[in-house]
């Protein structure tokens, strides 16, 4: 491809007499009149290097010079100013304004070729090095959406396992599997609610599930007991926070970590009643605090393998009459003012489960209320 180069000069003898110069070195020439005239051309064709005259009617070639070099369309090509007046003022006026170059009138035109030869050698090397830079960018942004695209698949998998593993505890007194996705998605919305940071609250979300997983290590005969529980069977059944908390225990990532608080400490009581160690208020994690409230809304709402679901209005009169009792004061008003969202969860991820006629004694009992 020939070289091009932009002469401005608003004398066309001028202009024919560099035409020629360049054109029998194998460039090709443009040409231009004034400054405004060389803007356009300039933005329009691109040259490889611009010789510029200063004095000029209509945008002389100072004027010129610095709005070719503030346009980030043009700022990269060489510009020559060429111009009768040697001095040294206009000199340093020619560079102020950015040009590459400066040549004084008359002029020798092997030394004008060899400098615009000069000059167009590094503009290329510079759009070599542009080009280079934006396909690298390019490539950059493809591998970057590759690791995003492949972050989101590894965090979709890391949360369907552990919702499974919260299942598989769940799958033996909960039919559906569902009420740990639902404690989870709930609790995330309370955490919303307490305006806790999106990070914080993905992470509960993702944790909460896994609040019964020592329920694993529970004997069917009393995990599935339609009946009430004796008291040496109810000792056994309150293991099952410390078996979960040892599951997942020494995590590192911040989810197993939540995961171990919610487990051990979600039969907590605000009052100090609750289980395994018999905390109380604030000493009680907040995680465990918000998921002890939304599991026992959520299981006492939900048909279980040894009892069918209780009527919502029953719950939430207990929740209302265990406020600083079991629950935590605070997040009992957030809890009804987010209620109706908690509800289309419900909605949302439950089979036909049947309503609640009456209060079960065995599900009191496990809450500990």
């Amino acid at each position: 491809m020939k070289p091009k180069v932009l002469v401005v000069d608003d004398e066309s003898v001028n202009r024919e007499f560099v035409r020629l110069i360049f054109e029998r070195s194998g460039c090709e020439v443009l040409e231009a009149e004034n400054g405004q005239e060389a803007i356009e051309v300039a933005k329009r064709e691109k040259p490889d290097v611009i010789l510029m005259d200063i004095i000029m009617p209509f945008m002389n070639g100072l004027e010129a010079c610095r709005k070719l070099k503030s346009d980030p369309e043009t700022f990269n090509i060489p510009v020559v100013m060429v111009t009768a007046l040697g001095d040294l003022s206009h000199k340093l006026e020619g560079f102020k304004a950015g040009a590459d170059e400066f040549i004084t009138k008359p002029f020798d035109k092997n030394e004008l070729l060899l400098r615009v030869q000069n000059l167009i050698k590094i503009k290329r090397y510079n759009d070599l090095l542009k080009d280079y830079s934006n396909v690298l960018e390019k490539e950059v942004q493809k591998r970057t959406e590759k690791l995003r695209q492949a972050y989101k698949q590894l965090d979709e998998a890391y949360y369907e396992l552990i919702q499974r593993l919260g299942r598989a505890a769940e799958y033996r007194d909960d039919e559906t599997g569902e009420h740990t996705k639902r404690v989870g998605i709930m609790c995330g919305i309370m955490a919303k609610a307490l305006d806790m940071d999106e990070e914080a609250v993905k992470n509960l979300e993702y944790a909460t599930p896994m609040h019964d997983i020592g329920k694993i290590g529970i004997p069917d005969k009393i995990l599935l007991k339609p009946g009430k529980l004796t008291e040496k069977e109810f000792e056994i059944m309150k293991r099952h926070t410390i078996i979960g908390a040892d599951i997942l225990k020494g995590g590192t990532h911040p989810v197993m970590q939540i995961a171990e608080k919610v487990a051990l400490a979600h039969h907590e009581r605000w009052d100090g009643k609750g289980y395994p160690y018999g905390l109380k208020e604030q000493d009680i994690p907040l995680e465990g605090r918000i998921c002890s409230l939304i599991d026992f809304f959520d299981a006492c709402t939900s048909d279980r393998i040894y009892r069918p679901a209780m009527q919502v209005d029953v719950v939430l009169d207990m929740i209302k009459d265990e406020k600083g009792k079991a629950f935590d004061p605070k997040l009992v008003d957030v809890f009804f003012k987010i209620l109706d969202d908690l509800m289309e969860v419900k909605k949302r991820f439950s089979h036909g489960g049947k309503p609640l006629r009456i209060i079960a004694d065995r599900e009191v009992e496990d809450e500990g209320l």
